[in-house]
């Protein structure tokens, strides 16, 4: 008899958490993150880096985590305060879940793109290291804005607002489009851009020792050369450079891979134990941890200025305080 009080209480609680949950949560992320990203926006648009593929990758992925920002924590954080639009209107329920997949999924695969420029770059081949170029860089990416445009065109057919059995208001409105667009961002916009980037960054540490060795045999031969030209200087620079870049990317790569997978491996458990009988408590509990997951994966959208600043050395502190410098300046001019 008293079980139904009790259940009735946890659901209550559980609920509640979930409420405050994308309620607070929303807001110290989107604000972190998108003060973050502009930052990263500033720092990376400088002159000396607009040259550099990977720091041009860096740029648009800071780019698309604004708009992943926008229109996923920001969306959430209105409706903690009962105020998504998002929930009652079907066109901007399409519209705003296209804008947040297509986004996070660039987001994630320019990253990749990054990864594989410091393979090219550090590679011994010189085949391999004309590769690594900013046309290249920018071809890539419009390939992936298109591909991840027709990725994720079945939105507009699957989404729905209004809806009561389901996580959300505004969800896949079968238990085939939700099982479909589940599995498309699990698989293309976590997974294997997560695989890819261990990879690429596998081997780019592996050239990196063979450049180093290389580099330390070349030191051994020249030991009795005191001269170093401008050219040794300018190429040590951009070695330098380059490993900073490196770092930060392999950085970002581990911590988007731990608060992303979880949301995917909650996926694969939702749509695997879809047809199962849940009690109330077992729904709540549920509830929670998708809310929760889903506000980890923005984490990754709003933390790579902190990382850029934590392990970018001064290459990338240094830039940022030129570009905040520039435009005091320009403003205590005008």
């Amino acid at each position: 008899m008293s079980s139904v009080p009790i259940n009735s209480t946890l659901i209550l609680t559980i609920n509640d958490l979930s409420f405050n949950l994308n309620r607070y949560l929303s807001i110290i992320i989107f604000i972190f993150g998108t003060i973050g990203n502009l930052l990263n926006c500033l720092a990376l648009s400088q002159r000396t880096l607009r040259s550099n593929p990977c720091a041009t990758l860096f740029l648009a992925s800071s780019i698309a985590s604004i708009i992943t920002l926008i229109s996923g924590v920001a969306v959430r954080l209105l409706a903690g305060w009962s105020a998504d639009l998002t929930d009652t209107s079907n066109s901007l329920c399409k519209i705003r879940i296209f804008i947040l997949f297509t986004s996070r999924t660039i987001a994630s695969w320019f990253i990749t793109l990054a990864t594989c420029d410091r393979w090219l770059s550090s590679s011994l081949h010189a085949n391999h290291r004309r590769l690594s170029t900013l046309r290249n860089a920018q071809r890539g990416m419009i390939i992936i804005i298109l591909l991840c445009f027709l990725l994720y065109a079945q939105i507009f057919y699957c989404y729905e607002a209004n809806l009561v059995d389901s996580p959300l208001k505004c969800y896949g409105r079968t238990t085939w489009c939700r099982l479909l667009i589940d599995s498309e961002f699990t698989s293309i916009g976590v997974l294997l851009p997560s695989i890819l980037m261990f990879i690429f960054g596998f081997l780019t540490i592996v050239n990196t020792r063979q450049m180093t060795r290389r580099r330390l045999e070349l030191v051994t031969m020249n030991a009795n050369t005191q001269v170093v030209t401008l050219n040794e200087q300018h190429s040590w620079r951009v070695k330098k450079t380059d490993q900073h870049l490196l770092f930060m990317l392999l950085v970002q790569v581990i911590l988007l891979t731990l608060f992303s997978l979880p949301q995917a491996i909650q996926n694969l458990y939702a749509n695997a134990t879809r047809y199962e009988i849940r009690s109330s408590v077992q729904i709540a509990k549920n509830n929670f941890i998708f809310n929760l997951f889903i506000l980890l994966t923005y984490v990754t959208n709003g933390m790579p200025f902190y990382i850029y600043t934590l392990s970018g050395g001064k290459v990338f502190r240094q830039g940022l305080f030129n570009r905040i410098q520039n435009f005091l300046q320009k403003i205590t001019c005008h």
